[in-house]
């Protein structure tokens, strides 16, 4: 595999930006890595970081370089900041920036298939929420996306971050002010209703996260509704033990061609 570490401009963030890469490697003599090749355009997962991290976390935290060798995949990991990878109420248009910019620039930097199906989304906490709503926002992008203990109800934190003085709130803020999100296009349960034709969804979060009883709630909505959710809920608190464990289940539960 090779890792990339890629400093590149934002015409939309009218800034300097970075991203990890993970690149599939035709090659068969690494020892102790198992390598798939490939043909023709890489398939590729976006890979999203969390509200404390930044695009280096999944690579210094977990063993993503060495599980993405064996399925041939690449993997993207942007920088958004404290967006909650959404276009800031007082900050940048992080939204706009990756689901429109960042795959063309993707694109013009290395053989990367624009195809459907050859295209998925992943992430953890904040990145859980940013992975469902970009592919529930986007699914002629995706044909499938997982959220590892994901924000799953963003309109009840949003709500009540608003009586709250700490960094979190202030946080919130500058991504969405004082709105309500309920019922919005930053509301993942009003995007479900709203989509007829979903991808491939995966939920997992463990039993003793913080976030567990809003994931169960989300659980308990799609199975309300009849929405298919690969589910994997475990013993498991909001910690990257946890993470690095899931983001295996992921690897192996996405639909590639390759295997």
């Amino acid at each position: 595999m090779a890792l990339l570490k890629c400093d590149f401009f934002s015409e939309l963030l009218m800034i300097s930006t970075s991203m990890t890469v993970i690149l599939p490697e035709n090659t068969n003599n690494q020892i102790g890595l198992k390598n798939n090749k490939y043909d023709g355009k890489i398939p590729v997962l976006y890979l999203l970081h969390g509200l404390s991290d930044d695009h280096t976390a999944w690579t210094r935290r977990t063993s993503i370089e060495r599980y993405a060798a064996e399925y041939g995949i690449a993997i993207v990991m942007p920088q958004v900041d404290h967006s909650f990878y959404t276009d800031m109420a007082f900050g940048k248009q992080y939204w706009t920036f990756l689901s429109e910019e960042l795959p063309n620039v993707v694109r013009s930097f290395f053989p990367i298939s624009d195809a459907k199906e050859d295209n998925f989304v992943a992430g953890l906490s904040m990145g859980g929420y940013g992975a469902f709503r970009w592919a529930l926002r986007k699914p002629e992008q995706f044909t499938a996306a997982a959220s590892l203990s994901g924000v799953m109800d963003l309109a009840s934190h949003a709500k009540q971050k608003q009586a709250d003085q700490n960094p979190i709130a202030n946080v919130m803020y500058l991504a969405f002010g004082n709105r309500d999100l309920a019922g919005t296009d930053h509301d993942l349960f009003a995007l479900l209703r709203k989509e007829e034709e979903l991808p491939a969804l995966y939920q997992a979060c463990g039993t003793e996260d913080f976030l567990w009883e809003e994931n169960e709630k989300f659980a308990q909505f799609t199975n309300e509704y009849n929405i298919p959710v690969t589910t994997s809920f475990s013993a498991g608190a909001h910690e990257w033990g946890f993470w690095d464990e899931k983001i295996q289940e992921v690897l192996a539960w996405l639909p590639l061609k390759s295997k």
